[in-house]
């Protein structure tokens, strides 16, 4: 079995064939999908999209890109949302200066305050770092202790052995299969595989062979086989580590 931890099935690309893009990840062997809110709205469909399909769970969250219009009310409706049945996380959450669609002390804040939610329930982290690998760093290490995925992981050795030193887990997304995605595929080699998770972010990042199409949870088997691929496993051993690892993560039955 499969699990692909971080996908946004809740985007309107899937909202004209959601019941069969479901159907065509449990043909490929999907037995859970983590869904992601990265606003309070997207959260609120995150959680009716858990409600209604099986196989489904939500993370709710609000994205950085978001932080400059998201106010203590939008914070506290996380919070509220986070605890109801299916919600297993809270995120994504984080820090983003590559695109820089927020200012810098206003991603600060709502990262801490949605820190301190999670921390309050008891819910795993899952984070979104760009370009802001120190403060994103230094933030959860005022937090510790934690526990916390780096969501499409894209960083340097030097931040996967941070990562790792706090106990953290690690995700990767198709984007690893691109021909000029040398230096990451270093990374997934140098990435234990009790501390991996495979993810699609779909409908981003679909991989090569697909790109400039729609991602969707049914090519985290592909996925599955690049890691197995490069750190020369079978892809059955990949698969049982990442769905281990992703179950004791989220608590899935």
């Amino acid at each position: 079995m499969l699990i692909d931890t971080h996908c946004h099935l809740d985007f309107p690309q899937f909202d004209h064939d959601r019941d069969e893009v479901i159907a065509r990840a449990k043909k490929e062997g999907v037995g859970y999908i983590i869904n992601i809110g990265s606003s309070l709205e997207g959260s609120q469909k995150s959680l009716e999209l858990a409600q209604k399909y099986d196989c489904l769970y939500a993370s709710v969250g609000i994205h950085p890109h978001e932080a400059d219009k998201t106010y203590k009310k939008e914070e506290e409706a996380i919070g509220e949302l986070a605890r109801r049945d299916k919600v297993v996380a809270i995120g994504e959450i984080g820090l983003d200066y590559f695109k820089n669609f927020s200012k810098a002390e206003n991603q600060k804040a709502l990262f801490i305050a949605l820190i301190k939610a999670a921390k309050d329930l008891g819910l795993p982290l899952v984070i979104h770092s760009r370009d802001a690998s120190s403060d994103t760093l230094n933030i959860l290490k005022e937090s510790m202790p934690l526990k916390a995925v780096v969501h499409c992981f894209s960083g340097g050795e030097d931040f996967l052995n941070e990562c790792l030193d706090l106990g953290f887990f690690i995700s990767f997304t198709c984007n690893i299969t691109y021909p000029k995605a040398k230096d990451l595929r270093e990374i997934v080699k140098k990435a234990p595989l009790e501390r991996i998770f495979l993810e699609t972010d779909a409908p981003y990042l679909a991989p090569q062979g697909l790109r400039g199409k729609r991602n969707e949870p049914a090519n985290v088997n592909l996925l599955a086989a690049e890691i197995a691929r490069i750190k020369n496993l079978n892809v059955e051993e990949v698969e049982a580590a990442t769905t281990g690892n992703a179950k004791g993560f989220f608590n899935l039955k």
